[in-house]
């Protein structure tokens, strides 16, 4: 067998595969980036080709630079940027419309003629934890059915396949022998029961979605099967699979109920293992698979912003006020303290727990006086504000969430003043993992564990190294004046919206 393992992490701006040893130690990584298409104002698409591409050439490119060869691979994982959607043709594995990216918002017009119908909005919640929004899978895919000719007629015979990108992935390197998903990827789509474990019917109904399309629905780390051999010289086993965020909760090992992650990638997602208890949400949050494993699945509260480190890309590409994302932290520690400018980045609306498809970006508190220093302080608190949105409405939701250490990942969390500032709006500690890859660790250690190459979670998370512990410094009357202000300057939002 192997000793190494090969993680396809496929995200919203790139993709990066990295070769990790069989201590899960990095022995190689590549990265490829690949456009952004927005055809209209507040769409979002993927040319499905680039992101199978970029997922061929980084994978060739990271075994090349490991100096190893397929033999030397016990198992592929695949983790994936969640609901951005596509529909192919099965017999030519050829997506008939652009990925509709998970920022899409499309279909808010349809979603809020679902939700007039208070049951409507009733059965989606009370079977898959979600809301109904331009977010998820299941609008996407009627769209795309009804907006190419003949589709929704091709779709019911069966000619065409839905996937989420991990599925669009897998049919690719199987060479369409496989159409297959896990059930975290699959608890994003609005079409599945999260608490029977199946494609529901009624909501494939209600969503207009041909059941003909839909791929089967395994564990995260189970058999999906095997890339064909002219791909890298040789076949090579999936193994596992999960959406990003689950891998990122699977790679910082929050195992145990309680355990809280949030990644700070493009948006920001935080997640609450609540164990074998798929808590329902009172406050606007989800309620997602965080893992299934032999057949068990572990639940989570999921609060899910939709820019994080979106902001700083705007204030960089969009702006030209920066050159480098890493100049935003320097920026912010020399802003005036004196000037409370807020940044509400809803530039693809508001996430949770505001769930506003209309709300767009807008900024608060400009005087005369406001630099580039202050925009990228107000970028950059955006996201502790948001964070510390997520969290109350967590700790409303559930009580086991109360003095919950948060485990931090992505690009953001290497930022010490975002991560500072962070654990000052919450009044609680913020942990920073030794090993920052934590998204493509959860889904090297899925394989790793369908190979028998790597121990059960308990084991596992006795793995996790805490690099920094972020603690609050902000006093309690300063605290409580700016998120006072960021409530306000996000109602105000809304209310233009």
């Amino acid at each position: 067998m192997g000793l190494h393992l090969l993680a396809i992490d496929q995200g919203t701006t790139s993709t990066r595969t990295i070769v990790f040893r069989a201590d899960l130690t990095v022995a190689a990584v590549a990265q490829e980036e690949f456009p952004q298409h927005y055809p209209a104002s507040g769409w979002v698409e993927h040319d499905p080709e680039d992101l199978w591409r970029t997922t061929v050439s980084t994978m060739r490119e990271a075994i090349a630079r490991a100096g190893i060869g397929p033999a030397e691979i016990a198992g592929i994982g695949i983790t994936n940027q969640r609901e951005t959607t596509v529909v192919w043709e099965r017999p030519t594995g050829r997506a008939i419309h652009p990925a509709i990216v998970w920022q899409d918002r499309r279909t808010a017009d349809v979603c809020a003629n679902l939700r007039e119908d208070g049951a409507n909005e009733a059965l989606v919640a009370g079977r898959t934890g979600l809301r109904i929004d331009p977010y998820f899978s299941g609008t996407k895919i009627a769209w795309i059915l009804d907006a190419v000719p003949g589709a929704r007629a091709r779709a019911e015979a069966g000619e065409l396949a839905f996937g989420t990108v991990d599925s669009f992935l897998l049919w690719r390197l199987t060479g369409g022998e496989v159409h297959a998903t896990d059930a975290t990827n699959a608890s994003r789509t609005a079409l599945f029961d999260i608490h029977r474990g199946v494609w529901d019917e009624e909501l494939c109904r209600l969503l207009r979605v041909p059941m003909a399309m839909l791929p089967e629905v395994k564990d995260s780390s189970a058999v999906f099967g095997t890339t064909m051999s002219d791909l890298l010289d040789g076949s090579v086993a999936i193994l596992g699979m999960a959406g990003d965020q689950q891998a990122a909760t699977v790679g910082q090992a929050c195992f145990r109920p309680g355990m809280m992650k949030a990644t700070y990638g493009t948006g920001c997602f935080a997640l609450l293992n609540t164990g074998d208890v798929a808590v329902a949400s009172k406050n606007r949050l989800l309620t997602t698979i965080a893992y299934q494993l032999g057949g068990k699945r572990t639940y989570a509260l999921e609060g899910s912003i939709f820019v994080a480190g979106a902001a700083v890309q705007w204030l960089r590409d969009g702006l030209g006020l920066i050159a480098e994302a890493s100049e935003t932290g320097a920026l912010a520690a020399t802003a005036d303290p004196a000037q409370d400018v807020y940044l509400v980045p809803a530039f693809v609306g508001l996430g949770a727990p505001w769930w506003n498809a209309e709300a767009r970006g807008a900024i608060y508190g400009l005087t005369r006086g406001t630099t580039r220093r202050e925009l990228a302080r107000a970028a950059l608190e955006s996201v502790g504000f948001q964070t510390r949105d997520l969290i109350e409405a967590m700790h409303r939701d559930w009580a086991g969430s109360a003095n919950t250490i948060l485990r931090v990942d992505g690009g953001m969390a290497a930022s010490d003043w975002t991560m500072q500032f962070l654990a000052d709006i919450l009044d609680a500690p913020v942990d920073r993992p030794r090993v920052m890859e934590t998204t493509a660790l959860g889904a090297a250690y899925l394989a790793g564990l369908g190979a028998g190459l790597l121990p059960e979670p308990d084991v596992f998370a006795e793995s996790w190294v805490l690099e920094r512990r972020f603690t609050p410094h902000m006093d309690g009357e300063t605290r409580d004046r700016r998120y006072d202000g960021w409530r306000a300057a996000v109602v105000r939002t809304m209310q233009a919206g």
